[in-house]
Formats: structure tokens, sequence, C-alpha cells
């Protein structure tokens, strides 16, 4: 039977202190699954009702250049700004958080969707220029395949955050068909990021940033970049059964660790380009909740305490969280789902108190946002929040927000592989 990944409840809590082993879904033999109401009957009907429309929008984005089967990828934005120039780059780590999404729900049409943007990702990594396991931050959907057979390459960067990405949604979907093609996927972007990506001689060794554009090394270690890769390393152990992911993931979260401001009870955003020197400003919301989700540290709870305290902001009518500390001016929706899934996830009664309020929120942007379409949630609650690393984001309908909304609101984990699942924890 499909299982929803990282569903946050009290029976769960109680699965994962007892150790509840993980069992792969074998194809061919996996019960038919009940309905999602009555998977997380804890979920209002208003809320259900909220979540089908941001799977409509998953759909009809992803529809847009294909159906069926057909290997295609949605664009990442869709109206707005973004959309009067005709921007219409698919980004992988969107991509990645999407297929997700649809496994969440898990219902037949979700799992045929997830296994074709899953596949659509083995076909270009399979037909890279370079073809030695990576994947690339971007891809234009228009079309995807190119004449000569080759993806349509956006930007040619490969971030290491983006890669633990894609491999964390390949071994969701592993553990959820049984589909050896995507742990073969997974395993060829953890050895590339092993092979591109490990620092052992600067610093606390970690995984530096990846490869810019023109195939050269990015030497920064970022801490976003460690918790990913940290998470998708444990997952790999898993499902492997090979210790040698299990130390791997233990080398990242160590960075991570490194990367902990104990007089702030916050996360640093990683190093410079030498490796060793910390960078600290800005300071992202990301790594704070991120790094809650991908551990479960009771130490790192004081981070989304940070969150509330350093980054709140209230723009159009709507009050949630903001990229970093460098502009607080709007809202993120995509950042103010990552809150409300790390309150969900903390679960005091305080927390849950903050989530109702972040929840609707969120509900309210998906009708009335601007740009929005009553489905769809938009990235930033007007135009030009700037992300303090050169990024900008606009109200325009995001495929990774919404995303992000449905495993919030769904209290799902992405970092970890099902209910019941144990946290990697550094102990």
């Amino acid at each position: 039977m499909h299982r929803p990944f990282g569903f946050h409840s009290s029976a769960a809590v109680g699965a994962a202190a007892l150790g509840t082993a993980f069992v792969l879904v074998v194809p061919g033999l996996a019960q038919a699954a009940p309905t999602s109401a009555a998977r997380r009957p804890h979920i209002t009907s208003a809320t259900w009702a909220s979540l089908d429309k941001a799977y409509t929008f998953l759909d009809q984005t992803m529809d847009v250049y294909g159906t069926g089967s057909t290997l295609r990828l949605p664009q990442s934005f869709t109206g707005g700004y973004l959309g009067s120039l005709g921007f219409v780059s698919s980004f992988t780590y969107d991509d990645d958080v999407t297929i997700m999404a649809l496994l969440q729900r898990g219902d037949s049409d979700d799992i045929a969707r997830a296994e074709t943007l899953g596949n659509t990702l083995l076909y270009a990594q399979a037909h890279d220029p370079i073809g030695d396991g990576r994947l690339r931050a971007s891809y234009q959907p228009d079309p995807f395949i190119t004449s000569d057979g080759a993806p349509y390459i956006g930007s040619a960067a490969t971030y290491t955050g983006n890669m633990a990405w894609a491999g964390m949604a390949f071994s969701h979907l592993y553990a959820d068909t049984g589909d050896s093609a995507y742990l073969n996927g997974a395993l060829a972007i953890a050895n590339w990021i092993q092979t591109n990506a490990y620092d052992g001689t600067h610093g606390t060794p970690g995984y530096t940033g990846g490869r810019d554009a023109n195939n050269v090394a990015i030497t920064y270690k970022a801490t976003e970049h460690n918790i990913d890769v940290g998470a998708f390393f444990a997952m790999l152990a898993k499902i492997t059964g090979d210790s040698v992911w299990s130390t791997r993931s233990a080398t990242a979260f160590a960075f991570v660790h490194s990367m902990w401001n104990a007089s702030t009870g916050s996360f640093w955003t990683g190093t410079e380009t030498d490796g060793v020197t910390v960078n600290t400003s800005p300071v992202p919301e990301d790594v704070q909740t991120w790094s809650y989700l991908a551990t479960g540290e009771a130490a790192y709870a004081s981070s989304i305490d940070w969150v509330e305290s350093n980054l709140a902001a209230t723009d159009n009518g709507f009050t949630g969280v903001s990229f970093s500390n460098a502009d607080t001016s709007k809202v993120w929706f995509e950042g103010t789902a990552h809150l409300l899934d790390a309150l969900y996830t903390r679960g005091t009664p305080a927390d849950l108190a903050e989530a109702a309020k972040l929840l609707a929120t969120l509900q309210s942007a998906q009708v009335s946002a601007p740009n929005a379409d009553g489905e769809g949630i938009v990235a930033a609650s007007s135009d030009g929040l700037q992300s303090g690393y050169g990024d900008t984001y606009y109200a325009s309908l995001h495929t990774g927000a919404t995303s992000w909304y449905i495993l919030a609101a769904e209290q799902a984990d992405p970092f970890v592989l099902g209910p019941g699942e144990n946290h990697y924890t550094r102990r």
C-alpha cells in the first residue's frame, strides 16, 4: 500500500521511538490505497478542498507541454511579472518538490505523474552532454527534448543542494514503486556529489556548492546543501543497507552542526569560498527550518523560534516569513510553508496555534494574492522580494511554493522516507 512519507502524528512519533522497520512497496502486490482523507483524518474538509485545488494547479501546469506518460517538465512560474517576460524555465528543485507532493497524496494519477516527472529527470541525467550523473539547475520545457535528443538545458550549473533534492525525489519514487531505475538514478547523483563536492581538507569536512555553468568548482560550503546531502545519504543508507552512506550522511550533518550559532540559536548560511571562513550575512530561513525537519534534533528547535522572531514579514494583508534577514518587506510563501511544516513537527500547543495562522495565510494567498488563480500559490506577496543572494521573487504562481504548501498542510516531511521513520540524528 502506498505510504505518505514523513506524516506527523502521535502514532508516527511513537513508531519512530520504537525504530519501525522500512518496507519497500512491491509493484503488483500493493493494495489499493485508501482515500487521502481516510489516511489523514486530522485535515479539515476545508483544507482538503484547498489541497485538491493545489493539486489541480500542479496537474494543469504539468500538462501545458504534454499529457499522459510523455516526458515533460512543468514551468516553475506562471503569470505575473515573470509571465509577462515569457519566462518558462523549469527548475530542477521545483520539479523534485513537485514529485514529493504528488507522492504524498498518492492516488493512482498522482503516482503516474510523479513517475513521469521522475522519468523525465532520468532522461535528462542519461542524456546530459557531460554524462557523469549530473542534473542541471534548470531546463526549458518547450520542448524538453531537442531535435538531437538532448535535454534543453536552461541554466547549466549543477548545484549540490539541487542534486540532493533530486536524489531524495528518486529515493521516494523507489520506495513507493520499487522501480530500480530510480535507485540507480539516486546512486548516480550520490556518487556525483561525493566525487565533485566533497571537501575534507578546508575547515570542517563537508560538501561544497557543486559546479557552475562553465563546469568550474563552486568552493563555498552551504549549510542548506549539507542538510540536503545529509538527508539524502541517510535515505540511501536505509534503502541500500550500505553503511558508507550513513558515514557520509554523518559528515554532512557534522558540517551543519559546525555552522550552529549558539548565541542566537540559529545557523549561519555556510562558508565563504575558502571553505573555512563563516559567512554571517545574510541569514536565510530554509537552513533553520530544514535543519529541524531533517534531523529532529531538539537542540536545533530554537532555530524555528529564530525564524519567527527575525524573519516575520507583513505585506498586502499577508503575514508570514521572508527569505532571509536581507529583506523582510514581503512574505515568501514557500518559506512560510517551511515554517508551517516545522511547527507541526515540533508540535507544542503554541506551535499548533501559530501553525493555524500560517495555514490560513497560505490558503488566503491561494485565493487573493496578486495574480492568484484560486489553485496555485504565488512565490511572494508582491513583486521584488530580495533573497540577499542575488535572486528576486515575484508574485507569480510557483510550483515550488504550491508543492511545499501541500507538504506542510498534509504535515509531511520530505526529508524522511515514511511515517514512523527515524529522523537522522548526530547521536
